[in-house]
């Protein structure tokens, strides 16, 4: 398949003006999201051992945003010098985790509104054989989605000799990155499949489990089911979070996997049309930048839904080194006042 539109001419500003979306949205979203995800991993180690409402998960999803963010300096560099001297393999590295971070933070937004759903519903049959549980998934959800994600540098070419037209100077593989690495030669069908999956397995199954769990949460404030929670205030707080999983979810994610076939539509020379193409290939890198926007929208999420993380911040008691390794043993060493409070949540 020829991923290089012969129909239409390539306009020199369009290269020049994704590298300005790509610089400027990642220069703004780098310092929240760092400070964001560093804060949330030194808030949940210490709930992570008493409180059951996936607190794991939430970490994971923390260090998935967290190593976005560090990749964001080296991609800013190379939106605004239009050039990559740090090798092909740094590259790729990038490349694929931009990839693997991603849908790694889709899969544990879906863990994060499956386990506060559950709580919810059926608290009682939550317990510590459970909270073992939650690692293993973690564990194999980061292997699932590594794999899973393996194609996207695999089919990219980074030793092709192929030039791309750039306004400032031509462009060869030794210097470019990213989405402007030529795509290897594919078969139409085997390419639709890919795409067809990666729709499937990477949003439309977990938007559909998060509208589930949405609803679920939301149908137990209007009634008591057996063995549910009747805390109103809780389920109020479940609700939540659940809402802001479907809304990150909609707001970041569901743009680009919109755009994600027509932009595979429009690098396969599939459009007659070269204003729409265009009109593709410059929404595509805004909703790209959309999804790399829940490294800084996560934390936020933390805070306003989930009440261990507001605690944390607003109890100065608890945040000096001293009073935290105190807490820390009383948790470790089951003082019944820790334990009642660990129950109440």
């Amino acid at each position: 398949m020829n991923f290089v539109n012969q129909s239409c001419e390539n306009r020199d500003d369009l290269r020049t003006y994704q590298h300005y979306v790509y610089a400027v949205v990642y220069s703004v979203i780098l310092a929240p999201g760092l400070l964001g995800n560093v804060l949330a991993l030194w808030v949940f180690r210490v709930y992570v051992r008493e409180t059951k409402k996936g607190v794991v998960f939430m970490m994971n999803l923390a260090v998935a945003d967290l190593l976005q963010v560090l990749s964001l300096p080296l991609r800013i560099y190379y939106y605004l010098n239009n050039t990559w001297p740090f090798g092909r393999l740094l590259c790729m590295v990038c490349f694929y985790f931009k990839y693997v971070n991603m849908y790694a933070s889709i899969f544990f937004l879906v863990c994060v509104s499956v386990r506060r759903c559950e709580l919810i519903i059926r608290p009682l049959r939550y317990n510590s054989s459970k909270r073992k549980r939650d690692l293993v998934i973690c564990a194999l959800g980061w292997l699932f989605v590594c794999l899973a994600c393996l194609p996207f540098p695999l089919l990219r070419n980074p030793f092709s000799e192929q030039n791309i037209s750039s306004s400032d100077q031509p462009l060869t593989h030794k210097n470019v990155c990213f989405a402007e690495l030529p795509l290897r030669p594919i078969s139409t069908p085997a390419a639709w499949t890919l795409l067809i999956i990666a729709e499937l397995m990477g949003f439309i199954i977990p938007l559909i489990l998060v509208l589930a769990c949405t609803c679920l949460t939301a149908g137990s404030l209007r009634k008591l089911t057996e063995g549910a929670i009747p805390d109103r205030g809780e389920k109020r707080r479940a609700l939540r979070m659940v809402l802001s999983c479907a809304g990150v979810f909609l707001v970041c994610f569901a743009p680009y996997h919109i755009t994600m076939p027509l932009d595979f539509l429009a690098k396969a020379n599939a459009l007659s049309s070269c204003a729409f193409r265009d009109l593709i290939l410059r929404c595509h890198p805004v909703t790209l930048c959309l999804a790399s926007l829940n490294c800084s929208l996560d934390p936020l999420m933390y805070y306003f839904t989930t009440d261990e993380f507001w605690r944390r911040l607003s109890k100065h008691d608890v945040s000096e080194d001293g009073n935290f390794s105190r807490r820390m043993s009383c948790i470790n060493g089951g003082e019944n006042t820790q334990n009642a409070h660990v129950e109440a949540h």
